[in-house]
């Protein structure tokens, strides 16, 4: 084991004592500099901002009112004209989204007139002749036809005929040529918008 020296309490702390004393000798003229009011010297680290001086801090005057009114009525056109203008940027904003409610609003309206022209159509196709022949005819005749022609003209007949002869017709029809016709029937004859 290798020895070691050990040293008397008061040895240990010497080169302390001796930097503490050292400080505090060199740091006695500048103590009576801060009492007369001048600035002590300060650490400023690398990179950090430096502090405004106290002094000049207490040395600068508050403007007074003169130079604030001058200062507000230099600036009071420019604040006015960057107001102007932000409204108007709004409104501008406000009227484009006015502008695309109102092209929904056509779309819409386009739409629902179609739609209109194609029920108008659809009615249209079965005319009173063919209705006619349509009424005269035995029930299983009938439905075996209207089972043969186009959906939308044979659910046009059956709407344009007597209640009571349609549902004969219709009971007499294939289960599934029927569903696809009361299916037309039940929305041509719908009130509400079908989108």
């Amino acid at each position: 084991m290798p020895m070691t020296r050990s040293f008397p309490r008061r040895e240990r702390y010497r080169p302390v004592a001796i930097l503490l004393v050292t400080a505090v000798l060199a740091a006695l003229p500048f103590a009576g500099d801060t009492a007369r009011g001048e600035e002590a010297v300060r650490q400023v680290l690398p990179g950090a901002p430096v502090a405004a001086a106290p002094q000049l801090l207490a040395r600068e005057k508050s403007p007074d009112q003169s130079e604030i009114e001058r200062f507000c009525s230099n600036i009071a056109d420019a604040a006015r004209d960057r107001r102007y203008v932000l409204q108007a940027e709004e409104l501008k904003q406000l009227q484009a989204g006015i502008d695309q409610r109102m092209k929904a609003l056509e779309e819409k309206k386009a739409e629902y007139e179609t739609w209109l022209k194609r029920r108008e159509v659809f009615l249209a196709r079965a005319e009173d002749g063919v209705v006619q022949i349509y009424a005269g005819m035995k029930p299983d005749a009938a439905a075996e036809r209207l089972a043969i022609v186009n959906a939308d003209l044979a659910a046009a007949i059956l709407m344009k005929l007597d209640p009571r002869k349609a549902s004969v017709i219709l009971n007499e029809m294939d289960q599934k040529a029927a569903a696809t016709l009361t299916g037309i029937m039940a929305s041509a004859a719908r009130r509400v918008d079908p989108s």
